[in-house]
C-alpha cells in the first residue's frame, strides 16, 4: 500500500503551498486519513488520486 503525506499531497497538486495542501486535506470530501502519526496524517495514494481525478481533473497525476 502506497501511503501519502501533506508533502506528496503538495506535489500532486501541482505544488500548492504546505497551507493550501492542509486546507484541501481538511475539506469534508477529501478522503480520510489511514492514520494519523506525531508526523501528521497519511493518506492511501489511490484514494488521493480518485479523489484529484473526480475533484481537480485539471491537476490529476494519473
Amino acid at each position: 500500500m502506497d501511503l501519502v503525506g501533506v508533502a506528496e499531497i503538495r506535489a500532486m497538486l501541482g505544488n500548492v503551498s504546505r497551507q493550501r495542501a492542509s486546507v484541501i486535506a481538511n475539506q469534508r470530501n477529501f478522503p480520510e486519513p489511514v492514520a494519523v502519526l506525531a508526523m501528521g496524517k497519511v493518506w492511501r495514494k489511490s484514494d488521493v488520486e480518485a479523489w484529484l481525478e473526480k475533484h481537480r481533473p485539471e491537476t490529476s497525476t494519473s
